[in-house]
């Protein structure tokens, strides 16, 4: 199956001299703690879409390259309460994760090739290995580990399948083609 050209006007975002591709409709807090698209790489090609929200301004946030934020995302860091204040960790999320709208993200790190779909709550601290996918409208509670080739889905998220050997070139093909068919009009 294809995935369609999605066509922007180009006034509506931000491309970056690495070619991460930023709303204007986006909203990106504390832009001096968030990194774009990996480390030591030319050709990035991260995208945040519209409406997507990026809490910088709460701790260090790191985005690989080829990362899709989808519409109305919002990633934060996470935190947790001690000794009665509320403090943040860094989040990082390497490479090739496409998260899907309305998925609201705290996890404290998400591996390369990792797929999260529409609608999901991943709660603070999470950790999601590599090469693992989160169905639509999944919950994961605080501090859940999802393991490599997992696919996990339902409130609680629980394990419901093992993704092939192939995950991690479908999951890489899966978000250098959003990236690519992702062309101003």
């Amino acid at each position: 199956m294809e995935l369609p050209i999605e066509r922007y006007d180009k006034g509506t975002y931000i491309e970056t001299n690495t070619k991460n591709k930023i709303s204007r409709h986006s909203t990106v807090c504390g832009t001096q703690n968030i990194v774009l698209g990996g480390k030591n790489c030319v050709n990035r090609q991260s995208i945040v879409h519209a409406e997507c929200v990026i809490r910088g301004d709460l701790k260090h946030i790191q985005v690989g390259k080829y990362c899709i934020l989808s519409k109305r995302s919002v990633i934060r860091p996470p935190h947790r309460l001690y000794k009665g204040e509320v403090v943040f960790f860094k989040l990082e999320m390497e490479d090739y994760v496409v998260i899907g709208e309305d998925s609201v993200v705290a996890a404290a790190k998400i591996g390369s090739y990792v797929q999260i779909g529409k609608n999901c709550v991943i709660g603070a601290r999470c950790i999601l290995k590599d090469c693992c996918r989160i169905l639509d409208n999944t919950v994961l509670p605080p501090d859940t580990v999802v393991p490599p080739f997992a696919v996990f889905g339902g409130n609680p998220g629980t394990l419901v399948d093992q993704l092939p050997e192939s995950a991690k070139l479908l999951h890489q093909e899966l978000a250098q083609t959003l990236a690519a068919n992702f062309v101003p009009q």
